[in-house]
């Protein structure tokens, strides 16, 4: 069975992808800092038929995140998909203007956003190599294209994710491993602020199938 590992995985986005891989006989390995919101998603994916197991390690632990990504490889014979997804809240998140950003300001973002890909991907890489196949998708907001001044410092290192990954897909180009770029430019859920464009996370999984079977695009942009 393939596998996909979903790092930064919790009731929304990452178990919409769960579903969608999950649904096409993917086995999920799901990772992020709680275990009991880990068990309870491996859970309800059981109960749907989906093979699911959870690898608590938290993105900024570069050690215990290459860990949980080779204990989900041995779990389930490798990872044929990374999707990197992490996602901090409002209320634990600064943010600041461009012009009142600060060096300390960005680098938590970077530590959370940028950093953290490339721990991951550099523990999945070598095997899609030489497998000659594997997808890597790495999940961003829209400010990573066209940025927002109220979010200077989260959109400084949303770019840089964005440009590393673009970057990774010109590299792999024929070595059969494909990088691509969701930048999500909507709340996702029904909780976000008033006037603020929302679409359910059903709504934006299928995006990730399409980058991962059609293979011929390194980004996609989901607005409505």
């Amino acid at each position: 069975m393939p596998s996909i590992a979903i790092v930064g995985a919790g009731p929304g986005m990452g178990l919409a992808i769960a579903r969608t891989f999950g649904s096409r006989g993917f086995d999920v390995a799901l990772i992020a800092r709680n275990r009991d919101k880990l068990n309870d998603l491996a859970g309800r994916l059981d109960a749907e038929g989906i093979t699911a197991a959870a690898f608590p390690a938290d993105v900024l632990d570069h050690d215990a995140l290459t860990q949980a990504l080779k204990d989900a490889a041995t779990r389930f014979g490798g990872i044929d998909v990374l999707e990197y997804s992490p996602a901090g809240s409002l209320e634990s998140t600064t943010l600041t203007a461009p012009s009142e950003t600060s060096p300390s300001d960005v680098q938590w973002a970077m530590d959370f956003l940028l950093y953290g890909a490339i721990a991951a991907t550099r523990t999945v890489l070598p095997a899609m190599r030489e497998a000659g196949a594997g997808t890597l998708l790495y999940t961003n907001g829209a400010g990573s294209v066209d940025p927002t001044p109220m979010l200077g410092n989260l959109n400084a290192a949303q770019a840089a994710l964005r440009n590393w990954v673009l970057s990774l897909h010109k590299e792999l180009a024929d070595t059969g491993v494909q990088a691509a770029h969701v930048a999500i430019g909507v709340w996702v859920g029904t909780d976000g602020p008033p006037g603020v464009p929302a679409a359910s996370a059903e709504e934006v999984a299928p995006l990730y199938w399409d980058l991962h079977t059609q293979r011929d695009e390194v980004e996609r942009v989901f607005t409505v």
